[in-house]
């Protein structure tokens, strides 16, 4: 009895660890399911998708349709990073016709995703018409920055030839025309904040083929990366200000310097 009494203890010892260990991911990953239904992405933007979350081991699968691809990149961005998840697979498929690329619907589109995530602007206030390219924006605007600021964004959409603005400006201004879409009391969440942050940066041309590194802790947003020039990295971060839920950047992208001829 004594010679496998050791033995048996560290059984139970290494049992005991085992099933606790276990225990613990099983908590881990009820929460992230539970967290990626209760973001703000998950609520405003794909609450009229069909999106399964199935986590296991900080290993989340992505199940389900959306309606268009730009929600199959959201819903990944937004769970790949909330707390716990190691890796995101994927498996959204996108249901109905999608337009052809570059196509004047196509172009509608990105419009429409370019305006989606900021606050200083109204998505669902402008309408977006294109013919061959050209773009015309109907609606009401706020303020004339806020339509000036519409066709800025607008205007640096892929294959977009021109932009022309008829909203009109509202006959009572807004209170303040730099009004968060928020109010402390709907707190967006890190991780919605992050998602949007990441596809606003790929909706907008200039932004789109930058490698821009971004995370969030309580609202601010630091980001890494490459940055051609000052330019570049200064409309980043403009952009990024520019985000539901947003309070503060930290831009800590390079610029690359050019290497002299010789």
């Amino acid at each position: 009895m004594k010679t496998h009494l050791p033995l048996t203890l560290a059984t139970i010892v290494s049992t005991l660890f085992i099933s606790s260990a276990t225990l613990r991911a099983s908590d881990m990953d009820s929460r992230i399911e539970s967290s990626a239904a209760k973001t703000y992405v998950f609520k405003t933007y794909l609450k009229d998708d069909s999106i399964k979350t199935e986590s296991k081991n900080g290993v989340v699968t992505l199940t389900g349709t959306v309606a268009v691809d730009a929600h199959k990149s959201l819903a990944e961005d937004t769970v790949a990073s909330l707390p716990g998840v190691n890796h995101v697979d994927n498996q959204l498929t996108v249901t109905g016709d999608q337009p052809a690329e570059h196509s004047d619907s196509w172009i509608s589109l990105k419009v429409k995703t370019a305006l989606l995530f900021h606050r200083y602007v109204s998505a669902t206030g402008t309408t977006v018409y294109v013919k061959d390219g050209n773009v015309t924006l109907q609606g009401e605007a706020t303020s004339m920055a806020q339509k000036e600021l519409t066709t800025e964004y607008a205007k640096d959409v892929d294959n977009v030839k021109s932009v022309q603005n008829d909203m009109t400006i509202a006959a009572t201004p807004a209170a303040s025309t730099n009004a968060p879409a928020t109010t402390a009391s709907e707190k967006i969440d890190d991780a919605s904040i992050t998602a949007q942050v990441k596809a606003s940066l790929f909706a907008h041309h200039s932004t789109s083929a930058l490698h821009t590194g971004v995370s969030t802790t309580d609202g601010v947003v630091t980001l890494s990366g490459i940055a051609k020039n000052d330019a570049e990295k200064s409309l980043v971060s403009k952009l990024a200000n520019d985000i539901n839920g947003v309070t503060d950047v930290i831009n800590n992208m390079t610029v690359t310097v050019p290497v002299a001829a010789n």
